[in-house]
Parts: structure tokens; C-alpha cells; sequence
């Protein structure tokens, strides 16, 4: 049985020629699932061809999931869904409700001629070098949260440099990849400027920053605010049980912190948005109803995923900052 057909002239590259034709040997019903292929030297011989051209042309397959390698034993069928054209590779730092809105977003706008596999790296360096290493050839794209983590750049750069994108957070190591990111400096600083008439009315900022997750950024760019407009102002890793002064106003990164700052309000008996204030990190539905309102600083999640699946999609390498506002409510 012919798998493998060439034509010389054709004016389509011959491993394209050797793609199209696995695709329809797998289309026609003439290879199924887990068939061995040809042999890279059976169609080397037969159509006097480089090795390098037919394995351009399992590689291709490889990436979209068409195709596998056993070590030693050749080339088979992994899957018959021959209209999948792209197969990325989705690396997350965690998954939180706005992550999730950016997921579904993405996922939307990529589209159904594509498969995403989504991993979580959970902000552990051995957790994001194991699952890049297993990833490394499989997939046709690579979109990747780094984070803070050092080694991140040397690791990522393990990959195939054109097909990797980098998502939420990047830094000059990663400079040669288009990127959808957030400037956090510059995004935290223009926020507080826009809710500056309201901060005014406090004695003092406090920014909750416990520096494990949250980018360094952020703590930059509250320091040049503070330092700028003549705040008083106090940078703490954790809120623990202290206690909450008449005319604070808490930035506060992570919600766990948000909900042990309002409990201890509560404790108090301190009216939020008159006695204290507070300004959250990251939009979320119930932030919107909370304490008759909770302000944030935030990006826009939603679009950061649309973004970044255009650009896959038109082949574009740009790098590009995501917008982000103040959203105020009650509690400033």
C-alpha cells in the first residue's frame, strides 16, 4: 500500500508533499490509528530525498498531535484528526477566576481548527523546567506565563525561538519574543494617579506585598507613587493580626489578604471608605458587590487572551501592553 507520494515540479515543497500525503492516506481510511509510517530511509530511498526534508515533514505532524516517535522503532499514527492545524501549548502560572477569563477567551478566538493543552506551573521552577522539557517538539506554539522565576528565560529558550509567545508578565532576558504583558510599574502608578482626589483623603498607603508571586513591578511602581506625590506609606510581606489605623489605605495584590483585612475591620468596627480604604488587584464579579464595592486595579483580562490568539493566528511577532484602569468603588 502507497502512503507516500512525490511529484517533482509541482511547485509545493516535497515535505509538504509527504504531509499532504499522510494526511490523506489517514483521510482515505489507508493508515488508522497507532499505523507505523514509512521509514525516513524507506522514503529517502524511494524518492532520493534528504533526511532532512522527510523529517521537516514528521516534525510538522508531530507538533499537531498527528503523529509520535517511539525511540528506535519509527514513526505512528497518534491521532486521525487531520484538521487540527495548530496544537499549543499553554503554560499558566495558576488558575484563578480571571486566568479562567482569559483562557476562555483565548480559546474562543483561536478557534476550533486549533487544540490547547493548558498546564499550571504553580510558581515551581523544577514543576515549569519538567513540563517545558516534556512539551519541547510537541506542539506547534508555545504560550507561556513566566513569571517572576528565575532561570525562566534560559529554560523557555530551550524551545524553538519562532514559535514561542510570552503571556502576563515579561522581562528584558525574553525581549526577542512577542509578547501580550502587563507594565505593572506603570500600570500601578497611573492608577493611583487616576484615584489620587480620593487617596488624598488618607494619612497613609500601605502595600501588602508578600513577594513570592506578585511582580516586583508592582512594589516599583507604589514606591514612585508614594515618593512623587509626598505619601506616607509602608510596605508589609503579610497583614498577619495587625491592626488596622483610622486614615490607612491598603493596595493588596491577593485576595487572601483582602478578606483578612476586611475581617479585621469588621472586628473594629471600622466603616470601610470613610475610617480606611482599600484598593484590590485583579476585577472579579464578586468584587464588584462586596462591602458595597470593592475599588481595583486591573487589566483586561479577556482582551489579553483575544490578543494573543490573533497574533498566533495572523503569524504576527509584536509585543504589546495590555491596558489596565482603576475601577473605583465605595471602598476608597
Amino acid at each position: 500500500m502507497k502512503i507516500v507520494s512525490i511529484k517533482n515540479n509541482l511547485g509545493v515543497p516535497k515535505y509538504k508533499q509527504i504531509v499532504t500525503s499522510i494526511e490523506k492516506a489517514i483521510e482515505d481510511g489507508r493508515l488508522k490509528k497507532y499505523d507505523r509510517l514509512p521509514s525516513i530511509n524507506k522514503i529517502c530511498l524511494e524518492f532520493s530525498l534528504s533526511r532532512d526534508t522527510v523529517l521537516q515533514a514528521y516534525d510538522t505532524l508531530k507538533k499537531r498531535g498527528v503523529i509520535y516517535a517511539i525511540l528506535g522503532k519509527g514513526y505512528y499514527v497518534k491521532s486521525t484528526e487531520i484538521n487540527i492545524n495548530q496544537k499549543i501549548f499553554l503554560l499558566f502560572d495558576e488558575l484563578n477566576i480571571f486566568k479562567e477569563d482569559l483562557y476562555n477567551s483565548f480559546l474562543e478566538t483561536i478557534g476550533k481548527d486549533a487544540q490547547v493543552d493548558i498546564f499550571f506551573h504553580h510558581f515551581n521552577l523544577p514543576v515549569f523546567k519538567k513540563l517545558i522539557n516534556d512539551s519541547n517538539g510537541n506542539y506547534t506554539k508555545y504560550v507561556i506565563m513566566p513569571t517572576n522565576l528565575a532561570e525562566a528565560a534560559s529554560v523557555i529558550k530551550t524551545l524553538p525561538l519562532n514559535e514561542v509567545y510570552i503571556l502576563d508578565q515579561t522581562n528584558p532576558d525574553l525581549h526577542e519574543f512577542p509578547a501580550v504583558y502587563q507594565n505593572f510599574v506603570k500600570d500601578i502608578y497611573q492608577a493611583l494617579c487616576e484615584g489620587q482626589a480620593n487617596i488624598n483623603k488618607y494619612q497613609k498607603m500601605v502595600l501588602i506585598f508578600p513577594g513570592f508571586r506578585e511582580p516586583l513591578g508592582m512594589k516599583i511602581g507604589f514606591e514612585q507613587f508614594c515618593n512623587d506625590f509626598g505619601m506616607d506609606y509602608e510596605i508589609i510581606t503579610e497583614f498577619g493580626s495587625r491592626a488596622i489605623k483610622l486614615g490607612e489605605v491598603f493596595v493588596i495584590p491577593s485576595d487572601r489578604d483582602l478578606v483578612r483585612v476586611i475581617e479585621k475591620s469588621k472586628m473594629q468596627k471600622l466603616k470601610l471608605g470613610s475610617d480606611f480604604g482599600i484598593i484590590s488587584y485583579n476585577e472579579t464579579p464578586l468584587k464588584k458587590v462586596v462591602e458595597n464595592g470593592i475599588t481595583t486595579i486591573s487589566t483586561n483580562f479577556e482582551a489579553m487572551g483575544k490578543i494573543m490568539a490573533q497574533m498566533i493566528l495572523k503569524g504576527k511577532n509584536e509585543q504589546i501592553e495590555n491596558k489596565c484602569a482603576l475601577i473605583g468603588r465605595a471602598s476608597l
